[in-house]
């Protein structure tokens, strides 16, 4: 779809770790089992009534476990005027990389 980018895990964990925003839309449930330091979670299922409290005023990169979720919130998110692209493979893309993960001692590690 024309306006929704995806970008390469290998650049967003780059982007990340230069300070953008990194927005994670999976449920708290697969949060807990695994997630990048500098990610701020808002679930799919809430994002809706959430949206205000994201940055207006710099890019957006979205991710969920594969990368599914993840390009459907990014294209209602430019559908809603922010600059949002998908982070292709998600986190699951995303630890194969290298990517830094925490979780809750208390869960199981990411499939």
């Amino acid at each position: 779809m024309a306006g929704v980018s995806e970008i390469p895990v290998d650049e967003a964990i780059e982007r990340v770790s230069a300070g953008s925003y990194l927005l994670d839309v999976r449920e708290q449930d697969e949060w807990d089992r695994g997630h990048a330091p500098a990610a701020h979670l808002i679930p799919m299922s809430t994002i809706e009534q959430r949206v205000g409290e994201l940055p207006g005023d710099e890019p957006l990169l979205v991710i969920c476990h594969s990368g599914y979720r993840s390009y459907n919130v990014a294209r209602a998110l430019v559908a809603a005027g922010y600059d949002a692209v998908s982070v292709a493979g998600g986190m699951e893309a995303w630890q194969s990389a290298g990517g830094e993960v925490v979780r809750d001692a208390s869960q199981p590690p990411l499939d």
